[in-house]
């Protein structure tokens, strides 16, 4: 967990991953849609390019412009947007409620749940135990 929130526990990092997995695949809108400084928003871009999260392609020379899209590395991240979102949204989102409603393909609204990838039950809390975790180093 801690090498994941290295990654991508950042703020501006996790806006950026929503906005690509929103839609948005160019800076200027990314910048808009999550209102992160563009500088930082440069580091975190590279950083998530680097690590092979993200796959940016040129789509202007002149003057050169670049779009970014998840890898398929990036993608694996999506239950964990979603997740973070339903949380934010059932306990974070106020009188207004939610700012977002996404529907899934089946046309119902999507909400995440957690389930067993063995036996499909869907998983509750105090369902899941540590197995085989090592002793911490003294």
């Amino acid at each position: 967990m801690a090498r994941t929130l290295e990654l991508v526990g950042a703020k501006w990092t996790l806006l950026a991953v929503r906005e690509l997995l929103l839609g948005s695949h160019r800076f200027e809108e990314i910048v808009r849609y999550t209102g992160a400084p563009r500088d930082i928003l440069t580091d975190r871009l590279r950083r998530l390019e680097a690590e092979g999260l993200v796959v940016r392609s040129q789509y202007q020379e002149r003057p050169p412009r670049f779009e970014y899209h998840l890898s398929d590395l990036g993608r694996s991240l999506i239950p964990i947007i979603a997740t973070m979102r339903e949380f934010g949204d059932r306990h974070l989102a106020g009188a207004d409620g939610p700012p977002l409603r996404l529907e899934h393909s089946c046309g119902e609204e999507y909400h995440p749940v957690l389930a067993c990838k063995a036996c499909g039950e869907v998983v509750g809390r105090g369902e899941v135990g540590v197995v085989g975790f090592p002793a911490a180093a003294n």
